[in-house]
């Protein structure tokens, strides 16, 4: 397998990043691909599709060994499941799907023509090996079901975020920042009300804390 292309995202590590594709519409990203592959004739009639797959590996998370069993965050992290049964990241080959919408197709002058997209889950420089156009009359199963996660898990936390933290981010960034953080990004088998997590952000550090199904921000310093 070869790598195609590499996104770029506002988020510098996995921590943060929601937990499926398209559940925090305003977030922005961009796939630039590699140099071997920056040609506009592969892209050609990409642009009458509104979304995408992509395949993609996670580069983050990947290790030698692996266990049949894992732990979704879906269910609180305390019950098992089969690992085929769920899209844990730790899997025998660390290969990723993500439906993502195509916001547009743009030529640039350093990085060639590059795919803007809204929705999706990855951590920025994450590695992608393929891109296919999402066909809604192959792709979308009317009937299909969704074992333990049949309905999306929706924005658990009310966010509060200072006035004075919220001037520090840039303004066509901070609805997806509330709503990556509505998604509760902590794991979910960590209740400490005083416990302060952070991750990083469009450039930011993101600190917060959360207890009693709200979520405060406590810091937004500049990141590293």
């Amino acid at each position: 397998m070869r790598v195609i292309a590499r996104v770029r995202s506002d988020f510098s590590s996995k921590f943060g990043v929601p937990r499926q594709s398209g559940l925090v519409e305003a977030l922005e990203s961009t796939l630039v691909f590699e140099p071997e592959f920056r040609s506009e004739e592969a892209l050609r009639g990409l642009e009458g599709f509104s979304h995408l797959w992509l395949v993609w590996v996670f580069h983050q998370t990947a290790r030698q060994a692996w266990s049949p069993t894992v732990r979704p965050p879906r269910l609180g992290g305390n019950a098992r499941m089969g690992v085929f049964a769920t899209r844990s990241p730790f899997r025998p080959n660390p290969i990723a799907l993500s439906a993502v919408r195509l916001a547009g197709v743009e030529r640039t002058a350093e990085q060639g023509t590059v795919l803007r997209l809204r929705g999706a889950d990855l951590a920025d420089g994450t590695p992608v090996l393929d891109v296919k156009p999402y066909l809604p009359y192959a792709d979308c199963v009317s009937d299909a079901r969704g074992g333990f996660a049949a309905v999306p898990a929706g924005a658990a936390l009310e966010v509060v975020i200072p006035p004075h933290l919220l001037e520090r981010v840039p303004p066509d960034r901070r609805e997806a920042l509330r709503g990556v953080l509505a998604q509760d990004p902590r794991p979910p088998y960590q209740e400490d009300p005083d416990r302060v997590y952070g991750f990083g952000f469009a450039g930011l550090e993101v600190r917060f804390s959360a207890a009693d199904g709200v979520l405060t921000v406590r810091e937004i310093l500049e990141g590293p």
